[in-house]
Parts: C-alpha cells; sequence; structure tokens
C-alpha cells in the first residue's frame, strides 16, 4: 500500500482467496527468492475485507479500496453487501466491490458446490442490488440459489452511493451480466488487445439492451507486470519456476496459439477450474517448464518501464482505462535482480498516469 500512495495510484486491492494460486510445492526459497523471505507460507492468505477494513483505518487519505475480486459462490451475496457496504461507510466512500464466479480452488475443497457458477453469480449480483435498493423494508425475492424471504438489509448507503461494481467477466453470459449490473469491468485471463477490444463491445452493448450508459462501465483489467533494470533481468524472471506457474491460470487456447497443449488438457478452461494445491513438485516443473515464452510474453505486461509502458498504451488504444497491476518483477529468484526491479516498477505506475 506504501507503494501505492507513493506513486499515486487511484486504488489498492486485495484478492480474495483462501489459498495461493501459485503450486505451493514450487513456492520454496529455490524458486520464490526474495518472495520466499516476505511470504514464508504461499497458502497463509488474510481474509480481504477484514484486511482492508484495517489499512483503511490507518490511511485516510482519498486512496480507494478494492476487493479483485471475491467470490459469488462461496461467499452469500447478502454477507458481500454487508461487507461492501460496511467498507463503504468506513472509508467515506472509498470501496469498490469486485466480483466473479470464483475458483474450484477456493470452493469444492472446502465442500462448496461448484456446479453453475455463472448462474450463481448472475443471481448474486441481483440479490446485492435488490438488498441495497430495499430501503430497508424487507425483501422476498425467487432464486433458484439465493432466495430471499422477508429479508432486511438496513445499512445506508454512504451520501445516497453504494460500492461501485466491478466484475470479472471473460465468456458471453458473464459479459452480458457486467452490462446489466456493473460500474467497472475488470477481466483477468484476456490476453490479447484485440480481444479486449470485442469484449469490451459485448460489455457496452449490453448495457445498452438494458437501457444503461455504455460509457459509464469502466474498462479496466488485472495484469501481472514483470519489468527489471535490463531486458536480460525481465527475460531471466519469465524464465522462472514461480513466475511461469502463472500460466497454468490461462485457458488451453492461449496455449494452443503458442503450438502448445495445456499440461491439464486440451479443453482446460484456466483459473476458474485450476486446483493447484492438488500439483505436487514433480508436476508442476514438468508443467512450468513446457511453458513457451511466447506465451508468458502474451499474459503479462513485459520488459523495461519504457517497454511496458508501450505494451499498456497499446491496451489503451482497444479502450482499457483503468489498469490493476499485479507485481511479478520481484519474483526473480535471484535476490539482487528482484530487488533492483523495485525503481523500473515505482517508473511503470508512475508513467501510468501519463497515458
Amino acid at each position: 500500500m506504501l507503494t501505492a500512495s507513493a506513486t499515486g495510484a487511484d486504488s489498492f486491492w486485495v484478492g480474495d482467496h483462501i489459498n495461493s494460486l501459485v503450486p505451493r510445492s514450487v513456492a520454496t526459497p529455490e524458486h520464490l527468492g526474495l518472495a520466499a523471505k516476505l511470504v514464508p507460507k504461499v497458502d497463509a492468505i488474510l481474509e480481504p475485507w477484514t484486511m482492508l477494513g484495517h489499512l483503511a483505518a490507518r490511511h485516510r487519505g482519498r486512496l480507494r479500496f478494492g476487493v479483485g475480486v471475491t467470490d459469488a459462490s462461496r461467499r452469500h451475496p447478502a454477507i458481500t453487501a454487508q461487507a461492501a457496504a460496511t467498507l463503504h461507510l468506513l472509508t467515506r466512500g472509498r470501496a469498490i466491490l469486485g466480483i466473479g464466479v470464483g475458483e474450484r480452488e477456493g470452493n469444492e475443497p472446502y465442500g462448496v458446490e461448484w456446479t453453475k457458477p455463472v448462474a450463481r453469480f448472475v443471481e448474486a449480483l441481483a440479490t446485492i442490488r435488490a438488498l441495497w435498493k430495499s430501503g430497508g423494508e424487507p425483501v422476498t425475492r425467487e432464486s433458484d440459489y439465493f432466495p430471499l424471504r422477508h429479508a432486511v438489509f438496513d445499512l445506508p448507503p454512504y451520501k445516497g452511493r453504494w460500492p461501485e461494481i466491478w466484475v470479472a467477466a471473460h465468456g458471453p453470459r458473464m459479459l452480458r451480466a457486467t452490462g446489466r449490473y456493473a460500474d467497472g469491468w475488470v477481466p483477468f485471463v484476456i490476453s490479447r488487445p484485440a480481444d479486449y477490444a470485442r469484449a469490451l463491445d459485448a460489455v457496452r452493448t449490453a448495457a445498452s439492451d438494458n437501457g444503461r450508459d455504455p460509457m459509464a462501465i469502466v474498462p479496466a483489467v488485472n495484469r501481472t507486470v514483470v519489468t527489471g533494470r535490463t531486458r536480460a533481468d525481465v527475460d531471466e524472471a519469465l524464465d522462472s519456476v514461480i513466475v511461469k506457474s502463472v500460466a497454468l491460470a490461462a485457458p488451453a487456447e492461449a496455449w494452443a496459439r503458442h503450438g502448445v497443449e495445456h499440461p491439464l488438457g486440451s479443453d482446460f478452461s484456466g483459473v476458474q477450474d485450476l486446483v493447484p494445491q492438488m500439483i505436487d513438485k514433480e508436476a508442476a516443473l514438468a508443467y512450468t517448464a513446457s511453458v513457451p515464452a511466447s506465451l508468458m510474453k502474451e499474459i503479462c505486461f513485459h520488459g523495461t518501464a519504457d517497454e511496458v509502458l508501450d505494451q499498456v498504451a497499446e491496451w489503451r488504444d482497444h479502450g482499457l482505462r483503468y489498469l490493476l497491476v499485479i507485481n511479478g518483477s520481484q519474483l526473480n529468484p535471484k535476490l539482487r535482480k528482484g530487488v533492483s526491479a523495485t525503481l523500473p516498477y515505482n517508473r511503470v505506475l508512475r508513467g501510468l498516469k501519463k497515458l
């Protein structure tokens, strides 16, 4: 958060996971480098809404706070509506509710049903909106997943405004739901700017079809940045086991574009169905060894600070207006090179404001 404040960022986001998307079998000092000292247990993840409440209490400035993104399957939408509205009140209107279908790894291992996640997601969004619009009056609403029976939600909005809802959407039904309900669109697995532009058009068409202003939905994206002092340092980081494990979250069709079958199958959907805690060390090393360098360059912003900013500018030209940055630069297993990536990474963050 200190980096976000120092570089003039608009918002600070945290994820919503019980365990990491990185296979724990390779999240060791051998492969994590500096990060292993900072995060000795990769699956020891703090609960996001609690953490943001603590951070917000310590930061009274203009920085907004978002969860990127919370889980519509594991969390009942009434609880999500309460958490987001609470943070919005405590921060005087600076909360953003990022929400998506969630992932198998955060549901199925914990006994949460993992069927029809998109249908559940759409109903969760509708439920949150219904509770927020209820004015404290009891709500009765039919739903296959989240029926309400005289449900009361009496928290007020902050100065008449509820938290913005930003949706992590990729497939056609999710894009339509984004256009119908969302204030922002923040995909994670779309990896090419032309694909982004086409999906953004679908979101805006859905908004227009539902009588909403299509240009009022913020076009965002959630992407990893791998930068460094030199191109050689960046390529070394991109070739590391931990950074390449990010590619396991990419769908099989992305791998196929680079002439390689996804190690989890030719029809693997990507992050939604990835269960990293089930991947042992031998498999993780074999999987990451098969990742093409060209795929890594597709799914990350990469290079020196100037190269990264040029890549972001291309996405801007395809409609992007708001970038959520995941810092992959310090995952270089060589401590010195991980630390030396700090300055170019900060240059990237400052440079984004000029694009």
